[in-house]
């Protein structure tokens, strides 16, 4: 038998993993991993989804290995975070997770262990084809995780094992009822450990003191006073305390910029401003699953985890970023995010989105 280290995370999905992969025979050990070691205040789940993840592994009668990739985590994610919100972006640091964290250390610690491969409950495929392990949307689109899962390495991601990426999310309940799994009906965490269920704005605020600055129309009205740019992330229409104002229509007010330099929030009214869409974005480099294509090559991409797949082409830039060409223009596309390219089922790379052409005035 082949030796298999599942992360157990404590939730139904890494379970149907490791019950699926002993099923078909490997030898199958769990590992709980913790990224985060600070809980004062109660929002993190971890200790009981570590008492979730070991009554898995008695039920499904596995070994259960614990580590703490919490300096790890800060080091390579969280001060990452921070940097870029301090900087007036908004990251995504669940692909960093899975890049640095999940696909990185874990799998090097799964090789410790002496495995051959890594399992995860992710709900993505990986495909073997002319070019090596491909990257595949899963079956059940609602959960599909490929988004967060195109920054890990392809010879990683060829020493992994996505055991529920054929299965809808029912399928995986049901499957876990019947084995009697005890998390059969365990409620789909939200959000990351280190943020749990608390107040965003609160959390940040222990990192990030607030500097407040002025609010201000797109023709340069003052309207109020904002506690710090990072709080704010485009598209955003909660929090501004924006009331009516003389002359200007009723409509509600969104972020549409941030100006760092005068440390300025910019808002306009109306969801469908033209400055709250764009025809194009530049990213920074692109990290390619797949062998690059010829330039400009169509694909469909994601600006945002749950939204469907937009119609693109995509130019390779001389510097190893690209410019992506929409074909109808988008709303609310955010710097530090992450434009992913799809080519049909296939995941074929992302990038960090840089900058944003605004849609022109009619």
């Amino acid at each position: 038998m082949k030796r298999v280290i599942v992360g157990l995370s404590g939730g139904v999905d890494s379970a149907v993993a490791a019950l699926m992969l002993k099923e078909r025979g490997w030898e199958v050990h769990g590992l709980f991993m913790s990224n985060w070691e600070e809980d004062d205040d109660g929002y993190c789940t971890a200790a009981q989804d570590f008492q979730d993840a070991r009554a898995v592994a008695a039920e499904l009668a596995i070994p259960l290995h614990r580590v703490s990739f919490a300096a790890e985590y800060r080091e390579r994610v969280f001060r990452h975070f921070l940097a870029e919100y301090r900087a007036g972006r908004t990251p995504n640091p669940d692909v960093l997770c899975n890049r640095e964290i999940k696909f990185g250390v874990a799998l090097r610690y799964a090789e410790r262990l002496g495995a051959e491969a890594l399992a995860t409950g992710h709900y993505a495929r990986l495909v073997q084809g002319r070019e090596g392990i491909e990257l595949h949307k899963a079956r059940d689109r609602g959960k599909d995780q490929s988004y967060f899962l195109h920054a890990v390495q392809a010879s990683e991601l060829a020493h992994t094992v996505m055991p529920i990426g054929d299965l809808e999310k029912a399928e995986v309940r049901e499957r876990a009822r019947q084995a009697g799994l005890p998390v059969f009906d365990k409620p789909d965490s939200t959000g990351i450990c280190f943020v749990g269920e608390r107040p965003f704005r609160e959390f940040l605020g222990r990192y990030l003191p607030d500097r407040p600055g002025p609010i201000e129309s797109a023709d340069g009205e003052p309207l109020g006073e904002h506690p710090g740019l990072s709080f704010y992330t485009l598209g955003q229409r909660a929090g501004l305390n924006i009331g009516g104002r003389p002359g200007r229509p009723q409509l509600p007010w969104y972020v549409a910029a941030k100006d760092s330099e005068r440390n300025t929030l910019i808002v306009v009214q109306g969801q469908d401003h033209p400055l709250l869409i764009s025809s194009s974005l530049t990213t920074g480099p692109v990290h390619w699953l797949a062998r690059p294509r010829p330039a400009p090559f169509p694909c469909t991409v994601k600006v945002r985890y749950r939204q469907a797949d937009q119609a693109a082409s995509l130019v390779p830039l001389p510097d190893g970023a690209a410019r992506i060409l929409f074909e109808r223009p988008q709303r609310a596309v955010t710097p530090g995010q992450y434009a992913v390219v799809y080519e049909g089922e296939r995941c074929l790379a992302g990038a960090v989105i840089e900058t944003v052409t605004a849609q022109e005035r009619a």
